[in-house]
C-alpha cells in the first residue's frame, strides 16, 4: 500500500509537469505569487524647476533605501548629491505594465540647487518631462488586503552568517541543499497517513513547497494540492538557485502578530522581536526565530516563552546532529534563558487607502473573492501620504487636548488631495491614523459642506444667472435680513456672526462667507440653475431642493468637493480623478487600466473670477488660517448647521486638498477655519514645493478696471473711491457719468 501511495504521488508530479507551465519568468526577489498582492505608488517625476529640497529628494530616496555616496553612483540604490549635479542610480522596476531597466539619472542644478535639465550616463542632457522613466520607482504601500502588516525589511542570504539561517534548515529541511525540491518519501508518507486518519494530517513539505505554498497557493490539505505544490517546486529548483529560494523564504514567511500588526520576513522579525538586524541575531536568537515558524502565534516567544524555548533547543540539538555545530557550542546557546528587546512594529499607512484600492480591484474582477494576488499601481505619492497622515493625527490630538468635550474616538478627520495637473489623488486619509477603522471618510461619509459651496453660487451668477444678466465681482447685493416663503415653506437665512452688513459687492460676500447675499444671489438666479451648476460640478443635489441649498444644505464626501474645486484650477473644467491607474494579474498580465475624465462646468473667465475671489479668502477673509508662506493659496472654509461639520476646500500649486473634521455622532462645534484650515496649511507646507506647478492663465476676456465700491459703477483711475476689479468683457458694471447719470447701480434684493 505504502510502495502504491508513492507510485500514485509520482504519477500526480508527471502529469503536471507535461500539462503545466509554471516556471515563473522574473527573478524570484522580484516576481509576485499567485495569492500575493502588492499595492504600490506613482513613479515620483523628477521634472524642472524645482531644488532637490522642494521636492525632498533625499527624504525620497532615503524611503527607497537608497545609500548616499561620495562620489558619482556606480551601481543601482546610490546617489550622490553634488554642488552641480544630484546623481541618482534609479534601480530596475515594474510600472505602467512594463519593466525599466536600471538608469543613472544627473538632475543639474542652478541657483539655489534648482533642477534646470538632467544628463544620462553619457553626459547627454535628457528631457525632464516626468515622463519616460524619468522618475523615482514606485513605493510599496501595502503587500495585504486585510489587518495590518509589518513594514517589510528585506535581507540578502549572503550578508546572513550560516549559524543565523541553519537553525531553520535543522528544524524544517536539513536536505534542502540536496534534494531537487521535494522528496517523495515524504509525500508519499503524507500520503499514507491521509489514507489511515481519512485526512491530510502531515506535511512533509521542503522549504522550497513551503515557500510555494506561502506564495501560490491555499493553506487547505488535499492531495491536489500537496501535487501542485510539488510541480511548482521542481519548477522553481530548476529556475532559480538554492539560495534565492532561501532569500525567498527568508523574505516572506510569517513570524506571528505581534501588537495586531502582521510580521513577514526575517528581517522584520529580527527587528521586532531583537530591535537588530538579522545578520546581528546570536545563535539563540535565530533559532527562537526559526523555532517560531511552526506556530508563529502558539510558539510566539511573548506569549509563550517557556514553548518556545523547548523548540529553540530542539533547532540546537538538531544542528549538532547535522554537524553544524559542537556540543560546547551548543550547551552554550541552550544555557541562555528567552531575552527579547523588543520594537514597536512599524505600521505602514494608508488603511483607507487601501480599502479604496480594494474596492476598485473588485470592480474589476472577482480575484479579491477567490483569494488570489493582483498587483495595484496608484497614484499615491508616498512621502506626502506619510505627511498627510502625520499632520492629520498631530491635529486631532491637538483638537483633544485643548477641548474636554472632543476627548472621544468619535472626533474624526479626513484629507484628499489631488494633483489636477495629473488628474490623480496623490495623499487619502479616511480618518484618524492612529486609530483606523473600517468606515472611510473620504469616499463612504457624506456631510453637509456650509458656506464651501457658496464658490459654485457665484460662479453660476458670473457665467449665466439663469435667466437674467450675469452679476459680476462688483455687483451690489444686501445683507439685510428677509424672508423667503415658497408652497408653504418658510426660510430666514442668518450669517454665522447674526450681524448685518448692509449692501456689499460679491467680492466681499465671499471673502467674509456672508449667507444673506449668497441665498439672495441664489434666489435672483433661479434655484434650479443654481442647482444645476452643482449637478454639473458633480455635487449631489436632492430631488426636492432646499431653499437652503446655496448655504450647503447638501450631502457630499471630501472627494465630491475636492473634485468640484478642480475647476478653480483647470479654469473650468471638472477633472474626475483617479487612484489606481494599472491593475495587474500577479503575472503582469493586465486586468484594467484607468485614466481620469474631466468635464466643462462654466467659461475659463468665470472660474477665474471666482479663484480671484477666493484668493481674498485666504489673503484675509475666514481662510487666513490656512495661509502658507511662499504660496499662492485659495480656498473657502465651510461649517455645517449648528458646527456639525468643519471644512476647509483649496489649492496652491495645482494641488486642490479638501479637509473636514467633525464627530462622527453629534456636533463639532468648530468652524472650519479653526479646525480643517490649519491641517490644510500644514499639508500643503510640505505638498505644494514637492508638486510640479500649474501655470494658470488668466483669460484674454477677462479686463482689469477700476470702480466706486459705493455705486458699484466703473470711475476712471485718478478717483478717490477708485478700487481695482476684474470683470469678463462682456458682463461690466456701467460706468458712472457725472451729471449725466446720478443713479448708483442696482442691488440685488
Amino acid at each position: 500500500m505504502f510502495r502504491l501511495l508513492e507510485m500514485r504521488t509520482a504519477a500526480l508530479l508527471l502529469t503536471s509537469l507535461l500539462f503545466c507551465t509554471t516556471a515563473p519568468a522574473e527573478p524570484l526577489h522580484d516576481s509576485l505569487g499567485r495569492t500575493e498582492v502588492l499595492i504600490v505608488s506613482e513613479p515620483y517625476p523628477l521634472v524642472a524647476g524645482r531644488s532637490a529640497k522642494q521636492m525632498q529628494l533625499e527624504e525620497r530616496l532615503q524611503r527607497l533605501d537608497y545609500k548616499r555616496v561620495k562620489t558619482k553612483p556606480t551601481q543601482p540604490g546610490q546617489y550622490f548629491w553634488g554642488r552641480e549635479v544630484f546623481w541618482i542610480y534609479r534601480r530596475g522596476h515594474r510600472a505602467q505594465g512594463r519593466e525599466w531597466a536600471p538608469m543613472l539619472i544627473g538632475l543639474r542644478l542652478g541657483t539655489g540647487g534648482t533642477v534646470v535639465t538632467a544628463v544620462n550616463d553619457k553626459d547627454q542632457v535628457i528631457l525632464l518631462d516626468g515622463r519616460r522613466g524619468r522618475w523615482l520607482e514606485p513605493e510599496v504601500l501595502a503587500e495585504s488586503i486585510e489587518g495590518d502588516r509589518a513594514e517589510r525589511i528585506i535581507i540578502e542570504l549572503d550578508e546572513l552568517p550560516v549559524h543565523v539561517w541553519r537553525p531553520l534548515l535543522a528544524l524544517e529541511d536539513h536536505r534542502f541543499f540536496n534534494h531537487i525540491g521535494v522528496d517523495g518519501k515524504a509525500i508519499a508518507r503524507a500520503a499514507w497517513q491521509a489514507a489511515k486518519d481519512g485526512k491530510v494530517t502531515q506535511g512533509g513539505s521542503t522549504i522550497t513547497q513551503q515557500l510555494i505554498k506561502n506564495r501560490d497557493l491555499t493553506s487547505k490539505r488535499t492531495l491536489d494540492r500537496k501535487a501542485s505544490e510539488a510541480v511548482r517546486a521542481l519548477a522553481y529548483e530548476a529556475e532559480y538557485t538554492k539560495e534565492e529560494i532561501l532569500e525567498g523564504y527568508f523574505n516572506t514567511v510569517y513570524y506571528g502578530h505581534v501588537d495586531g500588526v502582521a510580521i513577514h520576513g526575517l528581517g522584520t522579525a529580527a527587528h521586532v522581536f531583537y530591535s537588530k538586524e538579522a545578520k546581528d541575531l546570536t545563535l539563540d536568537e535565530a533559532a527562537v526565530l526559526a523555532a517560531v515558524l511552526q506556530g508563529p502565534n502558539g510558539l510566539s516567544p511573548i506569549r509563550h516563552p517557556d514553548k518556545a524555548k523547548e523548540r529553540r533547543d530542539r533547532a540546537i540539538r538538531r544542528m549538532v546532529e547535522e554537524q553544524w555545530l559542537t556540543q560546547s557550542q551548543a550547551d552554550a546557546a541552550t544555557a541562555k534563558p528567552i531575552r527579547l528587546n523588543r520594537s514597536t512594529p512599524q505600521r505602514r499607512g494608508g488603511h483607507h487607502l487601501r480599502r479604496a484600492v480594494v474596492a476598485d480591484v473588485k470592480d474589476s474582477s472577482d480575484r479579491v473573492d477567490r483569494g488570489l494576488g493582483f498587483r495595484a499601481e496608484t497614484t499615491i505619492d508616498p512621502l506626502l501620504q506619510a505627511h498627510a497622515d502625520d499632520v492629520v493625527a498631530k491635529h486631532l490630538a491637538a483638537i483633544r487636548r485643548n477641548n474636554k468635550r472632543l476627548r472621544t474616538d468619535d472626533l474624526q478627520a479626513a484629507l484628499v488631495a489631488i494633483d489636477v495637473r495629473t488628474g490623480t489623488v496623490i495623499a487619502h486619509v479616511g480618518g484618524d491614523p492612529k486609530h483606523p477603522d473600517s468606515f472611510d471618510r473620504v469616499t463612504e461619509a457624506r456631510r453637509q459642506p456650509g458656506s464651501a459651496v457658496k464658490p459654485f453660487v457665484l460662479l453660476e451668477a458670473l457665467d449665466s444667472c439663469g435667466s437674467n444678466r450675469p452679476l459680476h465681482m462688483a455687483s451690489r447685493i444686501s445683507d439685510s435680513p428677509y424672508t423667503v416663503e415658497i408652497e408653504g415653506t418658510t426660510w430666514r437665512p442668518n450669517n454665522y456672526d447674526g450681524k448685518n452688513h448692509g449692501v456689499v459687492s460679491a467680492r466681499r460676500a465671499l471673502k467674509k462667507s456672508y449667507n444673506r447675499p449668497f441665498a439672495r444671489m441664489s434666489q435672483y438666479c433661479g434655484l434650479d440653475a443654481t442647482a444645476n451648476r452643482f449637478e454639473k460640478a458633480g455635487l449631489p443635489v436632492p430631488d426636492e431642493v432646499p431653499l437652503s441649498l446655496p448655504l450647503g444644505a447638501i450631502e457630499v464626501s471630501p472627494l465630491e468637493l475636492a473634485t468640484a474645486y478642480t475647476a478653480f484650477v483647470d479654469l473650468g473644467v471638472v477633472t474626475k480623478p483617479i487612484t489606481v491607474t494599472r491593475i495587474e494579474r500577479p503575472s503582469g498580465k493586465k486586468l484594467d487600466r484607468a485614466r481620469p475624465s474631466s468635464t466643462t462646468l462654466s467659461r475659463p473667465s468665470s472660474a477665474w473670477l471666482v479663484r480671484d475671489g477666493l484668493l481674498d479668502v485666504v489673503d484675509g477673509g475666514t481662510g487666513k488660517g490656512a495661509r502658507v508662506k511662499g504660496q499662492q493659496v485659495l480656498g473657502k472654509t465651510g461649517t455645517s448647521s449648528k458646527g456639525r461639520d468643519a471644512w476647509f476646500v483649496g489649492a496652491s500649486d495645482g494641488v486642490v486638498v479638501a479637509v473636514w473634521v467633525g464627530l462622527d455622532k453629534g456636533n463639532l462645534g468648530l468652524t472650519g477655519g479653526a479646525a480643517a484650515a490649519p491641517i490644510f496649511r500644514d499639508f500643503m507646507t510640505v505638498a505644494g514645493p514637492a508638486r510640479p506647478d500649474v501655470d494658470v492663465v488668466k483669460p484674454p476676456d477677462i479686463v482689469d478696471k477700476f470702480v466706486d465700491p459705493s455705486t458699484g459703477l466703473l470711475v476712471f483711475e485718478g478717483n478717490d473711491a477708485a478700487r481695482a476689479e476684474s470683470f469678463r468683457r462682456s458682463a461690466q458694471p456701467r460706468r458712472d457719468i457725472p451729471l449725466l447719470v446720478d443713479e448708483p447701480g442696482p442691488v440685488i434684493d
